[in-house]
């Protein structure tokens, strides 16, 4: 293995409801065969759908992989496209996990900031993948169930440096065929940004109230 090559982590979410095979899984491990490019070394972790243990999962991530950034995959259903999430969320988790469980306090990090941005600027990077001819949406609500809850505790672990992309649970995009060449050129895009000399990693934390 390249020691010189930089580690990206992808995951994906476990069988939850009615989707016994989460199409977000089935494209991370595609994606992790497909790679993204010389020089990155793309590894992958499935997160369960459990508040409590989706926390074990992103604390391994980020404590030995040492990650450049992190790539989360999640659904919604009934979009028929690609959306970027800004913005994760530590309040108001009120959906039952597979376990039947709602986090302590419906929050993900008692006292932490209202919000957390990501250090990737969602909203120019939407417009840079339209101009190139994908169909991609840009978002600041992540919809408060284990996607938010997820990304908001990968970004606070990781000091922002987390993604979070959300794609179809059905129709034809939602097949890894399609998919996962259109999330290549979308983390390559974001990797690039990333990688600008003038881009920080301040002002990533929101302590805004509002929802």
């Amino acid at each position: 293995m390249d020691t010189c090559r930089e580690v990206v982590v992808v995951t994906g979410f476990g069988p939850f409801r009615q989707h016994v095979v989460n199409p977000s899984w089935e494209a991370a491990k595609v994606l992790k065969m497909a790679g993204l490019g010389s020089g990155i070394e793309v590894r992958i972790k499935e997160i369960p759908v459990s508040y409590a243990k989706s926390q074990q999962v992103l604390d391994d991530i980020w404590q030995t992989m040492t990650p450049k950034v992190v790539i989360h995959l999640g659904i919604a259903p009934g979009a028929k496209g690609i959306t970027l999430e800004q913005t994760g969320k530590n309040h108001c988790y009120k959906d039952r996990d597979v376990s039947g469980l709602c986090p302590n306090h419906q929050c993900v990090i008692e006292g932490g900031p209202e919000r957390l941005d990501s250090i990737i600027d969602m909203r120019s990077l939407s417009k840079h993948l339209k101009s190139m001819g994908l169909d991609v949406i840009y978002s600041r609500d992540a919809g408060r169930y284990l996607c938010d809850f997820a990304y908001y505790y990968s970004l606070y672990c990781g000091q922002g440096r987390a993604v979070l992309i959300h794609v179809p649970a059905s129709g034809s995009l939602a097949s890894p065929e399609r998919l996962v060449p259109q999330l290549q050129t979308i983390i390559q895009a974001l990797l690039r940004q990333l990688d600008r000399p003038a881009h920080t990693t301040s002002g990533q934390v929101e302590n805004n109230p509002q929802n």
